[in-house]
Parts: structure tokens; sequence; C-alpha cells
């Protein structure tokens, strides 16, 4: 009893003494995630996350200077010294997120929705206690702890329109832009928050304003709201309550800065009207709705001509309708315009590839990647590599497209198998073998791909009754279709038991 018990109790103390400090609440907490380790995270992720929602705002940058400015003022109160940055993303999606170690973000789309400084403060000093207080880094080591996972590197997205090329992973960071935090996590993050913004000088009311207008938007269900903060930070009367009760603790006064904030986003405001022909635009090219799409873009266009994402549309509707020339000319228009969101090299990549101009090609697709990798651009640096002869890189580039599930991971995926298994045929045909009642060995070939194999040649060996080690090979001829599993009798023997003979697979080819 005492040895099975051993292992068990070695792992409790192993988890029970791996306990940190929060440095908001001053308590202790179990953690194994260092804070050296938080920060790195955050750095690493941070960029390719921001790439993988819109990218950057940049046709302001006083207005990123100014988020800044507010989210430094209210992370000066902070409890934990990270290393605190704040940056606008290019969407209408009304969200805001914490990475670990201080990464935060706030999109467009919220923006529009605040009223003052103060509000934004509110958010910003929400964010804030999420990193500082480590509830991101609280669910990887809760998702560690009960699924037995490990930190990769992965991203997650919100936006649906540049989700869909993200690379993904299996991995715990995956969760942590759009994760649903607890009702505890949300409050704690309330209560602090506001007691940052107060101490940063700001009218702490302005934090029971917020949540009270996000609880009458939650109830009126505005998608945009839905599928943004609405889906990580739920808003309830609780909330509000809660707020209410903190700006009373705190006491009234501080700064509302509602003439300066509209002031600081006047030029934001003045371009709604083209994102919203824009987001017009995008919904109406996702539902095979050309003429609009391309009304609505250079209605957009027409309002506000420096935004790339704009021009970048008109190039998925060339692209779509195979005017691969125009389109490469509508994404060097927003390449020219940004050269910083991964988005356009990638779509010109795969049009200068579809018209055969593959230097070109590679050369989009290798800058796309080094701003965000995606499975698309390393399926077609794949092909690429291929159609050059050069089997190894096109292996490397299709294996870095292998993890991902969509139609270009898949094909990655195909292409992989397809070019690995004549040299490497145990990696994906599962082999099992015995000997049957006669002592006779019988074989059981599983195909693990999702294509037919075929070609399929297997290599017996084994010591003959004068000691000499013998060699038989057997082909098998006929398809073995996708997840499926054949047995075969081979008829020798018999062997005195399963130790006097070895089964290996020396060959096998996919059916093209």
């Amino acid at each position: 009893m005492k040895t099975r018990l051993a292992p068990a109790l070695a792992i409790l103390a192993l988890l029970f003494g791996c306990t940190v400090v929060n440095p908001v609440t001053g308590e202790r907490e179990f953690g194994w995630v260092t804070p050296a380790q938080e920060i790195a995270l955050g750095e690493k992720h941070y960029a390719p996350s921001r790439q993988s929602q819109g990218g950057d705002y940049v046709l302001d940058p006083q207005l990123n200077d100014y988020v800044r400015s507010v989210g430094a003022r209210v992370a000066a109160q902070s409890d934990a010294p990270l290393p605190y940055e704040f940056a606008v993303l290019n969407s209408s999606v009304p969200n805001a997120w914490a990475l670990p170690g201080g990464k935060i973000a706030i999109n467009r789309g919220l923006l529009w929705e605040l009223n003052s400084e103060a509000e934004l403060a509110a958010v910003l000093g929400h964010e804030v206690v999420h990193a500082a207080a480590r509830h991101g880094a609280k669910s990887m080591e809760r998702g560690m702890l009960l699924q037995g996972a490990v930190l990769a590197s992965a991203l997650a997205t919100q936006d649906k329109q540049y989700g869909q090329f993200a690379t993904m992973g299996a991995s715990v960071v995956a969760q942590l832009i759009n994760q649903k935090y607890g009702r505890d996590a949300e409050l704690q993050s309330d209560y602090y928050g506001t007691q940052y913004m107060k101490a940063a000088g700001y009218d702490p009311t302005a934090a029971v304003d917020l949540q009270q207008t996000f609880v009458r938007l939650s109830e009126g269900r505005r998608s945009g709201w839905l599928e943004g903060l609405f889906a990580s930070h739920p808003p309830s009367q609780e909330r509000v309550e809660r707020n209410q009760a903190t700006a009373a603790e705190l006491g009234p006064g501080g700064e509302r800065g509602a003439e300066r904030y509209r002031n600081r986003l006047a030029n934001l405001l003045k371009q709604k009207p083209a994102y919203e022909a824009y987001d017009e635009a995008r919904k109406a090219l996702a539902q095979n709705d050309t003429a609009t799409a391309e009304r609505e873009a250079r209605r957009a266009i027409q309002l506000e001509p420096r935004e790339g994402h704009f021009h970048s549309l008109l190039g998925d509707i060339d692209l779509d309708a195979k005017r691969y020339d125009q389109a490469v000319r509508h994404y060097t228009d927003a390449q020219v315009r940004n050269d910083q969101f991964f988005y356009y090299p990638l779509q010109r990549g795969l049009a200068h590839k579809t018209l055969g101009a593959i230097d070109a090609a590679e050369t989009d697709l290798k800058i796309s990647v080094e701003l965000l990798p995606t499975a698309n651009a390393y399926q077609a640096l794949g092909e690429i590599a291929e159609g050059r002869g050069d089997i190894a890189q096109a292996k490397q580039y299709y294996a870095a497209a292998a993890d991902n599930n969509s139609g270009a991971g898949q094909a990655a995926q195909d292409a992989l198998v397809r070019l690995d298994m004549p040299t490497n045929p145990g990696r994906y045909i599962q082999l099992a073998y015995g000997l049957d009642s006669d002592s006779k060995i019988v074989i059981e070939l599983g195909n693990t791909t999702r294509q037919a194999v075929g070609d399929i040649q297997v290599v017996i060996d084994y010591v003959d009754q004068r000691g000499k080690i013998q060699q038989i090979i057997r082909q098998f001829q006929g398809a073995l279709p996708p997840g499926e599993k054949q047995r075969i009798a081979t008829g020798l023997g018999p062997f005195p038991s399963e130790d006097a003979y070895r089964v290996r697979i020396a060959s096998a080819g996919v059916i093209r």
C-alpha cells in the first residue's frame, strides 16, 4: 500500500509546494507558471495575437499614444511590476483583452462605445488586473493540471475573417484571449481596477456607468457585443452593484475627461461610417453577394482611402472571381498603406502563385509568415518547394501547416504523408502481428492517414532450424482505405513463439 501511495503523495507535495503570492490580493495561491514565464508568454504571443485580430490600427498614431498614456497612468497603480503595453486593434468587434505579462489590447470598435477618458481607464484598469492578478496564468495552470496540457505556440482570434488563417496548436494559450473569465475573476478585476483608476485620478463612478451601459447593451443583445466583450467579460447587475459599492467606498471626485476623450477620438469617430461600410461589405462577400460587397468596399475607400483593409477587400472580391491580376493590384494598394499586416502579402502571394509568378509568390508568402505563421502560407510554400524538387524543404513547410484543421492544413497533411511515406512508412501504417492457432504468422495493417495506401511491403525476419537468419518479403496488393485495418494470414510457420521472428513495414505509398 505504501508503495502505491508514494507517487501520488509525491505529486501532491509538488503541487501544494508550488504556491505564489497574488500581487493584487496578497493571498497565497497555487501556481507553477512563474512571473518570468508569464512575461515571456505575453511577449511571445502579443504581436501575432494582434495580427490575427485585424492588426494594429495605424491611421491615427496620436490616438494610439493617447490610449497608451491612459493605460500607463492606470498601470502605474498596479501591484504587479509588469512590462505593461497597450495597443489599439483595427477591428470593429467591441472587445479588449489581456495576455499574461501585462500585454493588453483594445479594439477600435470598443473605443467608439465609450463616453469618457475615465471609462477608458475603467476598461484598461480591468484588463490590467486580469494580468496583474494572474487570471490568464491561473487558467493555464488549471488546464495543465486537469488535462495534462503543455505550453505550446498558438494563436487565438475573435476576428473570423483573419482567424481562418491562424496557425492553431494544442495549447492552453489558445484560450487566453477569448476565454470567458469566471465570476470571481470578473468581480476581482472590477474591484481592483476601480481602485487603480481612482488612484490614477479618475472618477470611479465612470466604472459604474460603464457597467450599466454594458448591461443595457447585453439586454438588447447587440450582435457585435455578443461576439466581443460580452463573450469574455459577461456583464451583470451584480457587477453594477459591486462597482457602486466600490465607488462609494473610494469616495467622490476625480477626472471624467469626456471632452478630452471626444477630441482625441475625433478622427476615429469621423472614420466610423467608412468602417461600417467595410463591415457590411465583408458580410455581403461572406454571403456571396459580390455586387453589394464591391459597392460598399468602394464607398469605404471613398470615405477613407488610407485604410488598407478596404483595398484588400477589393482584392478578395477579385480573387474569388479569379481576376488574379486585379487582385494583385488591390493587395499591393493595401500593403503600400500598411506593410505590417500579414493578410495583404499572404493574399497577394496566393494570387501570384496562381498566376505562375513563383518568385514573387515566394517572397510575399515569406513576408506574411514573418508577421503571422499561417497554414495557408506554409502549404503554398510547400507546393512551391515541391515544384522545384526540394523535397526536404517542402516537407518542412507542409509539417508547419499540418497541425491546422483548415482546408490548407489538411492539404498539407496529405502532401506531407505522400512525400514522407516512401522513406518512413512505419509512421503512417500501424503494424500488429502474432501467431494464430496453428502457430503461423498473422499480420494486421492499419492505415492512419486520410488517403488510400497501396504497395505495402512487409519484411519478416526469422531464424531457421539451422540457426541462420532468413528474410521473407511480402507484397500486399490492393488499396488499404483511409482509417481502415486489414488482417492477413501469411501461412508462414509454425514458430515456437513470437520471439522467433520480427515483422516490419519496408515500404508503402499513397495511391494518387
